[in-house]
């Protein structure tokens, strides 16, 4: 029974699923990882799956803080393919955006330095502080300048962006704006606002 459920889980067959828990309610709790190291749910996420995915967190919502092998959670799968719908269905369970996998990274993370902007808006709407975590003492902006991941360093600039965010450090002792000038094909401007707060806005462009 459990290669159907990873079956059913690559093809995103809804109908198979419901015909697995009919005959064992308890399959998605008992199932181990397959060879790969990934759950049902994993695997529908990966694939972009939304009705599958659906059932399973409507029907076991416990199942979003599952981990694979790599310590993922389904949202850190979700959230480096873009799928934004699978994403808001993950997100029933808000704490997995602040999940680590093995190599430190949360699911904002992720969806960062693959550039997926509106997963990036949706997951920081849903649990700001996921986007203040550290990466292997890089922040969230670093991971955006050195995977040249402009758009969504300024939507989180705009979003989360105080003082303390932007001027943070990384292990070699550099904020972001240290490693966009060491950038010779980036050209920075820097614009300061002053409103009820204060933050600071990057207007990024590129030289061609």
């Amino acid at each position: 029974m459990e290669n159907d459920l990873f079956e059913a889980a690559r093809d995103g067959n809804v109908n198979i699923l419901l015909k697995l828990l009919q005959e064992n309610p308890l399959i998605l709790d008992t199932v181990t990882l397959d060879r790969l190291g990934n759950t049902p749910l994993h695997i529908a996420s990966m694939r972009g799956h939304v009705d599958f995915v659906k059932k399973i967190i409507t029907l076991k919502p416990h199942l979003a803080m599952d981990r694979d092998a790599q310590k993922r959670v389904p949202l850190h799968i979700t959230s480096a393919k873009g799928h934004t719908e699978i994403v808001k269905q993950l997100l029933a369970n808000p704490e997995a955006c602040l999940v680590d996998d093995r190599n430190g990274e949360n699911p904002v993370h992720i969806a960062a330095i693959n550039g997926h902007h509106e997963v990036v808006k949706v997951l920081v709407q849903t649990r700001p502080n996921a986007a203040r975590a550290m990466a292997q003492q890089e922040t969230i902006l670093h991971l955006c300048v050195k995977h040249n991941q402009l758009e969504v360093l300024k939507l989180l600039i705009e979003t989360v962006g105080d003082h303390e965010f932007v001027n943070a450090k990384d292990a070699d002792g550099n904020t972001i704006l240290q490693l966009v000038v060491a950038d010779k094909q980036t050209e920075v401007m820097v614009s300061r606002f002053t409103t009820r707060k204060q933050y600071i806005f990057l207007q990024i462009s590129h030289i061609k």
